[in-house]
């Protein structure tokens, strides 16, 4: 068995869906991520990489030597790792591991182990902010949102509870986080995670502050409180505050993460299967985190083949505490698939995907109809009140 063919479909609303065909006629997907996709139809940076590693390393080879593929897209290139090469290799990687499931006729996880759970904890986002001025109002739509996903069953939550800041901000920037939260808190009450995203807008100094003012709120942990430039300082926040921390989802692989499990740093990483090579290498972070008492929670605000690899890794993962999705009560997301049962929630929980390969049956005629779709959109850059560019 050979790969003979391969085409990456770009779709609303950001996605890219990788097919892959063997000389058997067996079909395996994965899902790449759209990096720097900018307004005015530029292609995403991603198509050209995939375009060369199917071309140079996939094409023709046999798609059962899933590691040593692997490989080869990695080190053979002299510049290797970051966002683009790395989402590139992932969406690969996936779809490699898909068809070697079918090959087998078992879900991924099998074969990296087993499961060693039945069912995996999700979350939902909720929206802190839907662009209230009012700290007041901002803080009880939140609440209210967030109340309502509750009484959908969901048992996690995620908000961002600030926008951009300042350096050093006032300490009314303080008070709106510490109010978003309370809030929250105090509509969900004790029984509900409610995990907090700084979203790298936050320096060391603001990060530390913040995070003193939301403890009192228990949250289950503080994503990203810097950027991953200044992750050597997340000694120094962890240190400040009894709150995990968590990190990772702009890390591509075991070597980003590796000071931070040395310095013991962060509580949870969060790599994403789609952007850190893959099922492949998300794995072995997942197993060095272990070593060093570090749980998993994979980042995921991509599609649904995305989410089935996720899915697969969290699987046979001992250390995984919960699954980031955004696809899940979706219409706009089950339309890509044939069969929606991958999607189906109880409570806050999804049952392991049981199908061969990733579990993901895709729709292919909705996929062709709907590709070619302009993918780029306008992320407006953020300003801080000087003018000068921020954090966002």
């Amino acid at each position: 068995m050979r790969v003979t063919d391969y085409e990456l479909y770009e779709v609303p609303p950001r996605w890219q869906f990788l097919r892959l065909e063997t000389s058997d006629g067996r079909v395996g997907w994965g899902e790449v991520y759209t990096k720097w996709h900018f307004r005015e139809g530029s292609a995403p940076a991603t198509r050209s990489a995939v375009d060369q590693m199917m071309q140079k390393y996939v094409l023709g080879a046999d798609p059962g030597r899933i590691e040593d593929r692997w490989q080869a897209m990695y080190r053979s290139s002299f510049y290797r790792g970051g966002p683009v090469h790395m989402s590139a290799i992932a969406g690969i990687d996936e779809a490699l591991w898909d068809l070697k499931g079918k090959a087998c006729g078992c879900p991924v996880y099998e074969l990296l182990g087993g499961p060693v759970r039945d069912r995996v904890r999700v979350y939902h986002h909720v929206d802190a902010h839907r662009g209230i001025d009012d700290p007041e109002k901002a803080a009880a739509a939140a609440a209210s949102e967030a109340e309502g996903y509750v009484e959908e069953g969901y048992t996690a939550l995620k908000l961002v509870p600030t926008g951009g800041l300042e350096p050093v901000d006032a300490p009314a920037a303080v008070e709106r986080a510490r109010a978003v939260v309370g809030a929250v808190r105090e509509a969900v009450g004790p029984e509900v995670d409610v995990a907090l995203d700084f979203h790298g807008r936050a320096s060391k100094a603001m990060a530390r502050r913040l995070a003193d003012a939301v403890e009192a709120f228990d949250p289950m942990f503080i994503e990203e409180p810097v950027t991953p430039e200044h992750d050597h300082a997340l000694e120094r926040v962890a240190g400040a505050t009894t709150i995990p921390i968590a990190t990772g989802e702009r890390l591509y692989s075991r070597w980003g993460f590796r000071p931070l499990l040395e310095a013991d740093a962060v509580d949870i990483v969060q790599p994403d299967v789609s952007s850190a090579g893959g099922i492949t290498e998300t794995k072995k972070i997942a197993d060095m985190a272990e070593t060093y008492d570090v749980s998993l929670a994979l980042h995921c605000p991509i599609g649904p083949v995305a989410l089935a690899a996720s899915l697969q890794v969290v699987a046979a993962a001992p250390n995984a505490l919960i699954q980031e999705q955004v696809v899940v009560d979706d219409p706009d997301a089950s339309r890509y698939l044939a069969d929606d049962s991958l999607l189906d929630r109880t409570g806050s929980y999804l049952d392991l995907p049981e199908e061969p390969g990733l579990g993901v049956s895709i729709d292919e005629d909705r996929v062709r109809e709907l590709a070619g779709t302009d993918l780029g959109f306008d992320r407006p850059i953020g300003r801080r009140a000087d003018g000068s560019v921020g954090e966002r």
